[in-house]
This record gives C-alpha cells, structure tokens and sequence, in this order.
C-alpha cells in the first residue's frame, strides 16, 4: 500500500501503518477505520492532539456483568457503582447486586461476574452480607460452571486477616467451577489507585462479543464547579466546640459544629463525616529522634517534618508494618519474631504498641527519607457518625468524639485524629473533611413506623439526627432511645435535649443505662432484657431497630440479648430467632453502624 505525498505521517509512521494494512482482513480493516474516526471526531483537543478516552464499543447485544457488593461503612458499595458506571461505558449489561438483598440463586444466571467486599474487623463478613457469605459458603451452593469473574476485596493490613472476605470469595467462586478471568485485587485503606487497576484490567479480561461497531466516544459535560470529596476535602470553619462529660468525669466526649456553608455539600442522618487529621508534634519529634533524620530533610517537595505531619501514618503498629521495616534494618532477632513460628509472639509484642517502640526496640540510624517514609502507610482520614440533621441545623454538620488517651508499655499516647480535635485545633480554626454518605444505615422511608435505636456511648451520635429529622419532619411513628454510659452526673450525653424531646413527644421512650451508678454493672443490654416483651411487640408492629457503638463487645452482647428476646417471647427456637433477626436485617429493619 502507498501514500499520497500529502500526508501528515513521517515515514517511520507510514510504515508501521502499511505493515499493518497488510495483515487486516476486511472487517479488522473496517473495525480500524471506525476507531480512527471515532478518535478523530470526539477525541481531538484544541491542539489537535488526541484524549486518552477510549472509544465505546457497542455491540448488538450487551454484554450482562453482575457487580456484586458486600458492604460495612460504604466503601464497596461506592466502588461497585463507580464500576457499574464505567462498565456500563464499555458496553456491559450491568445489574448491580448488594448482598445484604441478593439471592444466592442469581449467580447462576449471570455470565460476567465482578465482586467487590470489604472485611470487617478480623476477618468478617460485613453486617449486611453475613447471611449471603454464610449461604455462599456452604455445601448447598450450586456449581457455577462457565461463570467468569474477578474479585476485589477491600481490607485494611492493620488486621492479621486483611483481604480475608475477597480471598474467600475468590477460592469460593473457583471451587464452584467459575473461570478466573482476571487475579484478584486487594486494596488497603488507600484503595483508590488498586481498585482502577483491577477494574481497567478486568473488564478488559471478559471476552468481547462476536461483532462490534466502534462509534465516537461519549463526551460528558464539562464540570463547572467545585465538587468536594474523600480526593478534594472541604476546609470546614469551627463553629464550636464543647466537652460535653461533667466535672469528675474520666472521659472527655466532644461536641463538635463546623460549617458546611457554600460547600454544596448535602448529608442524611446515618451519614459520617470523615476529618482528615494531623499528626502531633510530640508524635513526629520522637520518629524523628528514633530514627536520627532531620525535619528539614528535604522528601519531594517538601520538608520531611512537613510531610509527617500531614501524610503518613507515624503510629499504627502492625506485622505487616514489622516485616517492611526489618526489609531494610535486617535485625535478627526480629526476623525471629517475623518468621512463621514466631508470628503469635509478634502479636503479643505489638499490642498497645506504635511505631514509636518498633524503632527505638530495633535502632537503625542509616534511615533516609525516601526510606524511611517507604514503609509507612499514608495517613488516613478517620470517619464520624454524623450527630445533626441538616433541616435544624442549615450549612453545619456536628459530630460526637471522644478523645483517645491510654498508657501503656511506660508511654502516655493519643488517639491521632480524636486528640487533633481535642488539642490541636479550636474554634474559628479550619479542618479537611468530606461526607460518607451509608445507605445502610438510614431511618424508615414512612414516617408512621416505629423506631429502636440503641447508643451507648458516643454511639448516640446518629440517633441524635434521627430524632433532629423525625422532630423536623412531624414524623408521627413512635421513636424509643436506649442510651448508656458510666454516670449519671457526668456523662448524660445531651442530657436536656432527650429531656426536651420527651416533652415534646417526639421521644416515646427513654431507658438509661449507667453502669457505674450501683454495684451491679448495668448495660443497655439489660435494659432490652428487662422491657423484652414490649421490644418484641414494637418489632411484631413493623419497628426498625437500630444500633451504633462499640462493636467488640456491646454489639455482640445487644445482638445475644435481642436473640433471647425473640426466642423467650416470640416462642421460638434458638434457630427460628436467627431467622427471624437475619429477615430483620434483610428486610433492613435491623440495621447496625458499629466500629
């Protein structure tokens, strides 16, 4: 094939492009001619270059892909429709599944399969989707032959069992025959780079169909304004801070107000608000004393004291954290503690420590700061139920924290974003936050239907916007509180505001719960217990039951309690009131934000 002399290609180009006219039948001639003028029509930029878009390839029949989700704070769920969007781009068929709804028989219909599932804790299955897991897992799945997939499971590598949920969905899935089309990605807390290379790569991976036209690119409107998120923060004014315990109280729970005002920000109560904190003085002063480096080393294009403070992760302990620093520092004795035998011992060692002991425990003084900062994890924004309701407070989002102070192992330490709060920042000052928006966790969608909310603690934050949005709303349905904390005294948690509440009618109910107060310890726990028969018939009546708080223990006991309510007077087996609970929980009238 020969060129007209006219031509904008140099001969390098010219002959790449006469070689590989050469090897094209007709239909790959014809495929090549559509993409160059579909690039050539939609993609070109005002310097006559090319956009990296790739071209949409639409076929006469779509592709059917199932993205299929399992979710805790929102995360995969985010994931999985940013996925279903891009798919949808590359001419799939998209049905976006959430465990905590989808059937387990449906796998066998699909053809294309992504799973995106994060773990919770150590090594568990999210709350919505611990019956889907649980069904996936047993012997009475089916066989999925000639199902092909890729998973991506999201974790944390501060967890002994990081990733845990997509390595079990992985194996799973290729036990029941399904065919792996692309190897599974495991993203830490700083998913976002990991999950774009999965997901580029898996889509790529599922076979194309028969016959494809290749038209222009589709062009989305230019965006205007300012979109503010997890990637691009709001610097949000302090509007006010204030302890919210009583003199004589050993804990210090902050009430937080920032403005949201201009922002274009919009959240729902069961919403979190996410604060990107600072790491503090003392914290980057001992690193650095620890390791011999300088705060005005230079990293980048910035000072290391700088980058420190704002980008890494200078105190979360962790074996994973252990086996990259002894990498470089190469001590024998914890590469003892790191081998397989000794991997029980290193566990022992690491709890309530920080990276502060692993570097003065191992001296090293040959760190740079290319070297150091390499192992470190990036500083991750910490997530806060959101304690208001936008109809009462207009342009504010308030939230409930308590600052972390504990000793151990000789060493005072804090936790990093409560005691930013607390310490480091005051009224009028600005902080980097953004929403998390949780739609599992979210009041009834009729205002006539009763509500159960259980929060001790700082768990009360979210319920203090359900009954802020309720009041504003009129809403009609009973609303039932079980609050619980040390002292009465001290550590009533908006104390006047339930008690304007209960006044008002808005509140139906109010059980308290200070463990402290008496000899016996009493928890909310007992509370339920004690009102059993009445939570029984608020729940036969249609209510939706909610909890927030402490995770380790307090949900677990609530959930053992409510279990024991269902059986005792409900009469039902101890089997029957699973049931009962998990179609609570899929019928989401059992929902839980717990950490």
């Amino acid at each position: 094939m020969s060129f007209p002399n006219l031509t904008p290609l140099n001969p390098e180009q010219q002959s790449l492009v006469g070689k590989l006219a050469a090897e094209l039948n007709r239909d790959q001639a014809l495929w090549l001619a559509g993409f160059f003028a579909g690039l050539g029509s939609a993609n070109a930029t005002a310097d006559g270059g090319l956009s990296a878009m790739p071209p949409v390839l639409p076929s006469a029949e779509k592709r059917k892909l199932t993205i299929l989700y399992g979710t805790e704070s929102g995360n995969s769920e985010k994931l999985a429709s940013a996925a279903a969007k891009t798919a949808a781009k590359y001419d799939f068929k998209v049905t976006l599944a959430n465990m905590a709804e989808a059937r387990l028989s449906d796998l066998g219909k699909g053809e294309n399969l992504l799973v995106i599932v994060s773990t919770w804790g150590e090594g568990d299955p999210p709350e919505a989707a611990t019956s889907y897991y649980e069904g996936f897992m047993s012997g009475a799945m089916p066989q999925l032959p000639g199902l092909r997939y890729s998973v991506c499971g999201l974790g944390d590598t501060s967890y002994e069992h990081f990733c845990k949920m997509g390595k079990d969905f992985d194996t799973r899935l290729a036990e029941l025959g399904a065919i792996r089309v692309y190897d599974r990605a495991e993203c830490d807390v700083d998913y976002q780079a990991t999950f774009d290379c999965w997901l580029s790569g898996a889509l790529n991976a599922f076979p194309e169909p028969e016959s494809v036209t290749i038209t222009a690119p589709l062009q989305g409107p230019v965006a205007t304004s300012v979109v503010y998120d997890k990637a691009n923060p709001y610097s949000s004014e302090i509007l006010q801070k204030i302890v919210l315990n009583g003199t004589g109280s050993n804990k210090e729970v902050l009430h937080l107000e920032l403005s949201l005002e201009g922002s274009g920000l919009v959240y729902e109560p069961g919403d979190a608000l996410g604060i990107y904190p600072e790491n503090r003085a003392s914290d980057i002063d001992g690193v650095l004393a620890a390791t011999g480096l300088s705060a005005n080393a230079k990293l980048g294009d910035k000072t290391l004291g700088d980058a420190l403070r704002h980008d890494f992760d200078i105190t979360t302990l962790a074996p994973t954290l252990a086996d990259k620093f002894n990498a470089i520092v190469g001590d024998a004795s914890l590469k003892t503690l790191l081998d397989a035998e000794g991997r029980a011992e290193l566990k022992s060692w690491i709890a309530g420590r920080q990276l502060i002991d692993l570097l003065e425990a191992y001296p090293y003084k040959s760190w740079t700061p290319e070297s150091f900062t390499g192992i470190l994890r990036k500083l991750t924004p910490r997530l806060y139920s959101i304690a208001s309701s936008l109809k009462k407070h207009e342009d504010e989002v308030h939230l409930t924290i308590a600052a972390v102070r504990y000793h151990t192992h000789d060493r005072d330490r804090t936790g990093v974003a409560s005691c930013y709060v607390a310490d480091d920042v005051a009224v009028g000052d600005r902080i980097r936050v953004f929403l998390h928006h949780n739609n599992n966790f979210r009041l009834p969608e009729h205002d006539a239907i009763p509500v159960i909310m259980i929060g001790p603690g700082t768990g009360i934050a979210p319920f203090r916007a359900f009954i802020e949005e309720r009041s504003a709303r009129g809403a009609k349905g009973k609303n039932w509180l079980f609050f619980g904390e040390q002292h009465f005294s001290y550590d009533f948690l908006y104390q006047l505001e339930w008690l304007d509440y209960l006044e008002e009618g808005t509140l139906s109910e109010l059980s308290l719960a200070f463990s402290r107060d008496q000899k016996e310890k009493i928890y909310v726990q007992d509370r339920l217990v004690e009102r059993g028969a009445e939570i029984y018939q608020w729940l036969e009546s249609g209510a939706h039951l909610y909890v927030c708080g402490d995770a380790s223990r307090m949900a677990k006991d609530v959930q053992q309690a409510l279990l024991g309510i269902i059986a005792e007077h409900g009469g039902k087996t101890p089997v029957e009131a699973k049931a009962y609970l998990d179609a609570l929980r899929k019928a989401k009238r059992y929902q839980r934000d717990v950490y």
